[in-house]
């Protein structure tokens, strides 16, 4: 007796088609596994025999040759759990072949045969839609992320029985079709949960710093004394980037899922994320990697914020590791047993002290000593500090901005978060078939035709390169910025207010001398 049974492999967000095959004949009683299978494949035998046995669903003792076909890709994971058992009642023919044709199924076993959720639901019906395949049984509890795949009838099943018993032919009853989520639901949560800006005293240079840094999705660095209120901007940048759209949230609930961070029954991330990794992190948990190649917070953050508080405090191995997917906005993972790749195209928003007591270049309060200064700074690499577009340096609040009782003058998240939209629509036409999107991924030799300049702008800047002693990259960056800034304001041309701004968020060399 033999069967087939369709389910899928992960390297990364790629989902690979795989077909589980099992064959039952006479002979020594025993089992076999094969098909290059990482340890918690090979523990499936256990965890399947045991369900199907606490359902009352005896296998006898026959020779059982079961494969996982490619044999050589290798796999990992619980997800084969299910197809296992499925192809096993097929080929005791517990249910007609014709049933599970065309069909799809993904699920971990528990031992009283509850079917357990897995990782990469999302991605896997993707692929599998795009392929032709209509229908597939998933656990229940990550049927949500798989409806928002419109062509995919998914079906999300609680335990192992109700899946024979749909087989069998008791109908949409015994595991009904998941419907897709509403809209109006989704929308409901953006930026829901979100400090406003409008909450943040003073810091007026830095709120605009902000506004620039997410029109043209530029980097951002702010350096300051404790308080000032670094952490507090970088919260809110989340609330003035747009809503992600359709194509956007797909890859990054993608993302989400393979991670295994989707909430239970999360259909659809539609907000930007916030990703704040501790100091202490590794370098495997920042861009990713381990025994099963799950992505790092840089691929958490994609499409959203990516926030790095106390950046010296960070060992230099995590912070040099950044510039790969700051540069091609993707990062590779190659290990002995798997090659991976994730998108990593993030806003990085970065925050510091100017030295380890934070109180430099005030030597009233500053007691560090020039060793120690340059050891702290030391730690964020030159090569880093090139890949920054914006430098703004945040000052003590003062007193009575803190205490005043009037209402904050300053601008809410909503009023930015227009000023943004509509900076970003004027990048969309101004690249409409090019491969860029924001101003800040303009690459050098785009820089003469998106950034053109005219006989007195030019004329200025050639001064400012030369007083400053600025590099070739810091030139084109502050093209970039200042492209972002007459985006801001609406204006086609260059002007000299634009560049003296630009030129103004450049990180103060002073520091790192």
């Amino acid at each position: 007796m033999y069967s087939e049974i369709q389910t899928y492999a992960l390297q990364g967000l790629k989902a690979i088609p795989v077909r589980a095959e099992i064959d039952i004949s006479s002979g020594m009683p025993m089992v076999s596994m094969v098909g290059s299978l990482g340890s918690e494949v090979r523990e499936s035998r256990e965890r399947v025999w045991a369900a199907l046995r606490n359902v009352g669903l005896e296998v006898p003792a026959s020779h059982i040759t079961i494969n996982l076909s490619p044999a050589e890709l290798h796999k990992d994971g619980a997800a084969y759990d299910l197809p296992i058992a499925v192809g096993l009642l097929q080929a005791l023919e517990y249910f007609p072949p014709e049933a599970a044709e065309g069909m799809l199924f993904l699920g971990e076993l528990g031992l009283s045969g509850e079917i357990k959720p897995v990782r990469g639901t999302l991605p896997i019906l993707r692929d599998a839609a795009a392929r032709g395949i209509r229908e597939c049984i998933v656990p229940a509890q990550n049927a949500a992320e798989g409806s928002v795949v419109p062509e995919m009838k998914v079906r999300g099943a609680e335990d192992i029985l109700q899946v024979l018993h749909f087989l069998q032919g008791a109908g949409e009853e015994a595991i009904p079709a998941q419907a897709p989520p509403k809209e109006d639901d989704v929308a409901s949560t953006r930026h829901q949960g979100i400090p406003d800006f409008s909450e943040v005293r003073g810091q007026q240079i830095a709120k605009r710093a902000a506004l620039i840094s997410a029109a043209g999705f530029h980097s951002l660095l702010m350096t300051g004394p404790p308080g000032a209120g670094k952490s507090m901007l970088a919260k809110r940048m989340p609330g003035i980037l747009p809503p992600l759209g359709t194509d956007e949230a797909l890859e990054v609930t993608s993302i989400y899922s393979v991670a295994g961070k989707l909430s239970p029954g999360e259909s659809l991330i539609r907000e930007r994320r916030f990703q704040a990794p501790h100091h202490s992190v590794s370098r495997a948990a920042l861009i990713g990697g381990g025994r099963d190649a799950r992505p790092g917070a840089i691929t958490l953050a994609h499409r959203s914020v990516l926030f790095l508080d106390e950046l010296p405090e960070f060992s230099r191995d995590s912070i040099d590791a950044l510039r790969e997917p700051l540069e091609e906005h993707r990062i590779r993972i190659d290990r002995a047993a798997y090659s991976a790749e994730y998108p990593a195209d993030f806003l990085l928003v970065c925050a510091m002290n100017p030295c380890p007591c934070g109180y430099y270049p005030d030597r009233n309060r500053c007691k560090c000593t020039e060793p120690q200064l340059a050891r702290y700074l030391g730690k964020v690499s030159g090569p880093i500090l090139d890949r920054i577009d914006l430098c703004v340096e945040l000052k003590a609040v003062e007193l009575s901005e803190i205490t005043s009782k009037a209402p904050s003058s300053g601008e809410t998240s909503a009023q930015m978060r227009e000023k943004v939209i509509a900076a970003r629509q004027i990048q969309s036409d101004r690249y409409r078939g090019t491969p860029y999107r924001f101003n800040a991924e303009l690459p050098s030799t785009a820089i003469e035709r998106y950034c053109a300049l005219g006989d007195a702008e030019s004329a200025y800047l050639q001064t400012i390169y030369e007083k400053l002693g600025m590099s070739a990259r810091s030139y084109h960056r502050t093209l970039r910025v200042a492209r972002t800034i007459a985006d801001l304001e609406g204006s086609d041309l260059i002007t000299s207010a634009h560049l003296i701004e630009a030129v103004s968020y450049r990180p103060d060399r002073s520091y790192w001398r």
